[in-house]
């Protein structure tokens, strides 16, 4: 399970380092099943409904560049989601929630059980690991830019 999570972990880091301008994020909680676990991030940086799309669309073409197959997209103009999946059994997930905020989840294949640590990369932000995560509340230029006015 430690593997896994640290395979987890690395699709998530290198998710984040395609997502360009970056956005602030913190830790979601980790869940262990019976043979399987899930690491979760949240994004503390508003993603605009204006730019929803342009960052759904820089996530999918990191993971289709990386190899995955997506395997489902929620086309919702308010919550979006795409869901795809690596060549090693690793599901992955973004979703839109309220106010824009961004998850992402990697779910592992069944592995053997063993402990798991917490993740070790830092967040960009800060950390709300082992507590509730408030909306989204870091307003960035580019992902937070609000709709054009309505052309007169």
């Amino acid at each position: 399970m430690q593997e896994a999570a640290e395979r987890a972990d690395s699709i998530l880091d290198g998710t984040f380092r395609a997502i360009r301008p970056g956005v602030k994020w913190t830790h979601g909680e980790t869940t262990v099943g019976s043979c399987d676990l899930s690491r979760r991030r949240a994004v503390m940086t508003i993603v605009s409904e204006r730019q929803r799309g342009g960052f759904l669309g820089v996530v999918e073409r990191y993971w289709r560049k990386s190899g995955y197959e997506i395997t489902s997209v929620n086309s919702s103009q308010r919550f979006p989601a795409i869901y795809a999946k690596s060549l090693d059994g690793f599901g992955i997930r973004l979703s839109i929630g309220g106010e824009g905020q961004a998850f992402f989840e990697v779910a592992t294949p069944c592995v053997e059980k063993s402990a798991v640590a917490d993740p070790t990369a830092e967040t960009d932000g800060h950390n709300y690991a082992g507590g509730p995560i408030p909306r989204p509340d870091i307003r960035d230029d580019f992902w937070s830019a609000p709709a054009p006015p309505p052309r007169i």
